[in-house]
């Protein structure tokens, strides 16, 4: 996807891109320019604000610990697998 940039150094980040990574205003990005030239933008984590809600609901049973480490091994997996497309 191709964006352009504004005269004030400005790019805007396609629609789609910022959907798929939940990047919304406020969200923090980290530039880090490679030997090769290549720059690579990274979306930080979110703070702690960032977690409200995903303790308690009352509408859901609990989780085990097992559930939970299976979801955040999906998660890596996921994002490796993203991010290593992202480079051929």
């Amino acid at each position: 996807m191709l964006s352009t940039v504004a005269d004030k150094g400005q790019v805007t980040v396609p629609k789609a891109i910022r959907d798929r990574l939940g990047i919304r205003a406020g969200t923090r990005v980290d530039f880090q320019l490679e030997t090769d030239g290549t720059l690579r933008v990274r979306v930080l984590t979110r703070g702690a604000a960032g977690l409200f809600g995903l303790i308690a609901r009352p509408s859901e049973t609990a989780r085990s610990l097992e559930d939970i480490d299976e979801g955040v091994t999906a998660a890596v997996i996921e994002r490796s697998s993203s991010s290593s497309s992202s480079k051929k």
